[in-house]
């Protein structure tokens, strides 16, 4: 039987990695070899990062409302106890958008959870 060298499947392996590094600095981009471990390096940052994306959004969120509170007199802490007792439930990003685009709407928000406190 003949020897089949599988040159076209080889090819096309090694053409979807270096188009997938496409991009990447110095040899990287061009050499198989080391383009496949930043490919795959790349792909376990991607997939470590999906999730770190929700941790540090939340951050920002809760910063934000920290900040927009103090603004009215309350510590994050008790905003967020002053809305659960008045039974307001607004999620964090919602909050966080309020505080910066809408500061009149937050404010009653703040009395409400204020209010709820006393």
């Amino acid at each position: 039987m003949a020897r089949v060298k599988g040159g076209t499947v080889t090819r096309k392996r090694r053409k979807r990695v270096l188009k997938l590094a496409k991009g990447y600095y110095g040899s990287k981009h061009a050499l198989f070899k080391t383009a496949k471990q930043q490919v795959m390096k790349s792909g376990q940052y991607a997939y470590r990062d999906r999730r770190q994306k929700k941790r540090e959004f939340r951050k920002l969120w809760i910063t934000r409302i920290n900040a927009a509170a103090r603004m009215h007199d309350l510590s994050y802490n008790k905003l967020m106890h002053g809305l659960k007792v008045a039974n307001i439930d607004v999620n964090r990003k919602m909050l966080s958008d309020l505080a910066i685009h809408d500061e009149k709407a937050f404010a009653e928000i703040a009395d409400k959870a204020k209010a709820a406190l006393k």
